[in-house]
């Protein structure tokens, strides 16, 4: 009796639980982060394992730095994906042609009134990768041995970000020159995540043809190469240079010198030879000099 009746109440329990699951809404999707290189098409997945009702509310939201949006409303697709998406059974949403402003978490949400748990949702997160374009290089045309230099390539339109590889004479630069028996004697150092490429001392085997490679998940992209010429330290050039300067210098202060020597000048002596007139007596008025005498104003008392 006790086994019978333990039988029964399995078996009800088993019919309970078959009834609740056939009257809730039970989602799955088959990946909760899926990607998608730029203008092609990707699909998230919203599949129904549960439901009962005949026509259950479907709606997509677009997530994008925390604030929600439609992308599929009132059966029909809206927002930024208008044209773009398609809405495929049971609840799938197909983007076509994706873009770069189509990185987001998109969000599936059911809604059953006759199901005894009558909603259910879904998050999937969702990564466009934009291949990256052309990168700027920098590249000095000439330096000298034994100075320092700095190579530099960027690029900001690739996602996710670019890392940067640089080449010489079409070979790839291992990113520790140390590794490679080839460029051992090197001394440069590369930052595979900034594109910069420094010389610490340049030789002369490191002249060159250079260019910067920049790549991502998405693809890869290239610039032009760029020669890099290295010269050795001319010394008699330098000294030639600095003679002719010490020599322009030493002429300039003998011509002042001189200048100041002749008078040409000299302020001092042109104020002290200044015309002073005369004062006029008022007993007597000076004739011109054409008279040679001068003449009583008054006659005198005697």
């Amino acid at each position: 009796m006790a086994m019978g009746r333990r039988q029964t109440l399995s078996l009800v329990l088993f019919s309970w639980l078959c009834k609740s699951a056939a009257f809730a809404v039970i989602l799955r999707t088959t990946e909760k982060s899926v990607w998608t290189n730029e203008f092609e098409s990707i699909e998230l997945t919203c599949l129904i394992e549960s439901i009962s009702t005949n026509n259950p509310r479907i709606e997509w939201k677009k997530i994008k730095n925390g604030v929600p949006s439609y992308v599929y409303f009132q059966n029909k697709i809206s927002g930024d994906l208008e044209h773009r998406a398609l809405l495929r059974e049971p609840a799938n949403l197909l983007i076509l042609n994706a873009s770069r402003s189509d990185t987001a978490q998109y969000r599936c949400e059911v809604a059953a009134i006759d199901d005894q748990k009558p909603f259910d949702e879904i998050l999937i997160s969702l990564a466009v990768r934009v291949k990256p374009v052309m990168p700027r290089c920098s590249v000095p045309e000439a330096v000298t041995v034994g100075s320092s230099t700095e190579l530099r390539c960027i690029e900001n339109q690739g996602f996710p970000q670019s890392h940067y590889q640089w080449f010489k004479n079409n070979e790839e630069l291992p990113e520790d020159p140390k590794t490679s028996s080839k460029f051992y004697n090197s001394s440069y150092t590369m930052n595979t995540e900034t594109g910069s490429l420094k010389f610490r001392s340049v030789k002369k085997e490191d002249a060159g043809e250079y260019f910067c490679q920049a790549r991502n998940e998405a693809g890869w992209s290239k610039c032009s190469p760029q020669t890099m010429e290295v010269y050795d330290l001319d010394v008699v050039g330098i000294f030639l240079k600095v003679l002719g300067g010490v020599a322009a210098f030493i002429f300039v202060i003998v011509a002042i010198c001189q200048i100041q020597k002749s008078g040409y000048c000299s302020c001092k002596e042109h104020r002290e030879t200044n015309y002073k007139v005369p004062q006029h007596d008022n007993r007597m008025d000076y004739a011109s000099p054409d008279e040679g005498h001068f003449r009583h104003k008054s006659s005198f008392v005697i």
